[in-house]
């Protein structure tokens, strides 16, 4: 499968000052931008911009980011998914992974998140893509939000549906392992049938062990 990467972009009025959401950007012109210290979710700011960085040299691989002029102040993520997770096992190559979304402090309630979303569907390229992301309330950041994980599911769910995703049901035991936890996906309008069948099948794994 060809991945076809077209750049957007837009303005964003916050409170904070003006963002550019943009993407997918180049592994260079991402390893040129500063990233913001407060972007902490995942592991220290200076590891995840290399990580971002290497993600947006992959051949699917898509980042899209938040600036406030030439810092990254939020990002999302597209790859593969990992090859430890069942949705890897069924070897999609039209099966992409929203990875990570994060966004600093200062800029969360303005609208951020769900422009990040929006920018990277404008990329016709996305209509060929079964999009899935697994929500786990662990990574959440319910202490610095003060919200409890329902009040922060929900949350998360209206900023995926700004992006197309929506709940779908699963049988993953880390997903069932506490009711938080959600698959959400977006299935492209050239995705075919056979794959939706494909992806029907890796969200029920286990239905034939009761």
């Amino acid at each position: 499968m060809e991945h076809k990467k077209t750049y957007n972009a837009k303005e964003l009025k916050t409170a904070n000052g003006k963002l550019i959401i943009e993407g997918p950007i180049s592994p260079e012109k991402l390893a040129d931008y500063e990233f913001h210290k407060d972007l902490v979710a995942f592991r220290p700011p200076a590891q995840q911009h290399k990580a971002l960085v290497e993600i947006a040299g992959l051949p699917e691989g898509k980042i899209i980011v938040a600036r406030d002029r030439h810092t990254i102040v939020g990002y999302v993520t597209y790859l593969y998914p990992d090859p430890l997770e069942r949705w890897s096992e069924g070897k999609m190559d039209n099966l992409i992974e929203l990875g990570a979304i994060e966004v600093i402090p200062a800029f969360r309630g303005s609208g951020t998140g769900k422009n990040l979303l929006k920018v990277s569907m404008m990329d016709d390229a996305m209509e060929d893509y079964i999009v899935i992301t697994t929500e786990y309330y662990w990574h959440w950041d319910l202490k610095g939000t003060g919200l409890n994980v329902w009040e922060y599911r929900k949350i998360m769910e209206k900023m995926m549906n700004a992006g197309g995703l929506e709940w779908y049901a699963t049988d993953d035991p880390e997903i069932s392992s506490h009711p938080a936890n959600c698959l959400m996906a977006r299935i492209g309008k050239r995705v075919d049938p056979d794959s939706v069948q494909q992806f029907d099948r890796l969200r029920f794994m286990n239905r034939f062990m009761y």
